[in-house]
């Protein structure tokens, strides 16, 4: 039975648009919810879906006027009464797979740390860009989260 099905007060779901995933639905939810639970949220209806690298472009393009594709996308939207943090997270599997092999990491821990980001994101914390977006506090405490999470799903 899922989180969502016993009245869990985080609700996320997760949408795969014909997209392939290295990370099963549940996980990237509980991942989610994970971070929600740990910034102390008590409700939220969160939304996370895996995209393709030219939906993900056209949504960058229109939202954030970059050119190109990018990993991750979030929406923070105005709660309504009773619902607590209302977000939608849009994420590119492609994307992520590019960074890991940059980075050195698995798509698996690529993923789940894009989910992290992307909550916090939804969540109001941000980064600047450049040299500095892996100093800040947000990525101090989005690699603290991940690494909760990769240990809670090992």
């Amino acid at each position: 039975m899922s989180a969502a099905s016993r009245g869990d007060p985080l609700r996320v779901g997760v949408a795969r648009d014909g997209v392939r995933s290295a990370v099963s639905a549940e996980r990237l939810a509980d991942a989610a919810r994970a971070v929600l639970r740990a910034e102390g949220v008590r409700a939220a209806l969160l939304s996370v879906t895996l995209v393709s690298s030219a939906a993900i472009a056209r949504m960058n393009r229109r939202h954030l006027r970059h050119a190109g594709p990018t990993d991750v996308i979030s929406f923070g939207l105005s709660a309504m009464p009773g619902t607590g943090v209302v977000g939608d997270i849009y994420l590119c599997p492609e994307v992520a797979r590019e960074n890991a092999r940059t980075a050195g990491c698995s798509v698996r821990e690529e993923l789940l740390r894009l989910v992290v980001h992307g909550t916090l994101h939804v969540l109001g914390w941000d980064h600047p860009e450049g040299p500095a977006r892996e100093r800040s506090p947000m990525w101090r405490r989005q690699e603290r989260l991940l690494a909760a999470v990769l240990r809670r799903q090992a």
